[in-house]
């Protein structure tokens, strides 16, 4: 289990890729933070391991 945005997800083995697929969320409009360290878009490919925290933080356009 992966802890993303304070809940418990079967996420661990996947990328962080993935997993924004698999939430439909926009990687040129995200910012993920693994283990209180950001992540740059450059690391998306990272896989993520059983126990990790992550947040996810989405920006929406407006005005």
């Amino acid at each position: 289990m992966v802890i993303i945005n304070g809940e418990p997800k079967d996420a661990a083995g996947k990328t962080v890729m993935e997993l924004l697929a698999s939430m439909k969320l926009l990687p040129e409009r995200t910012a993920v933070i693994v283990e209180g360290e950001i992540l740059p878009k450059s690391g998306y490919d990272r896989i993520l391991a059983d126990g990790e925290t992550v947040e996810i933080i989405g920006f929406v356009g407006g005005g």
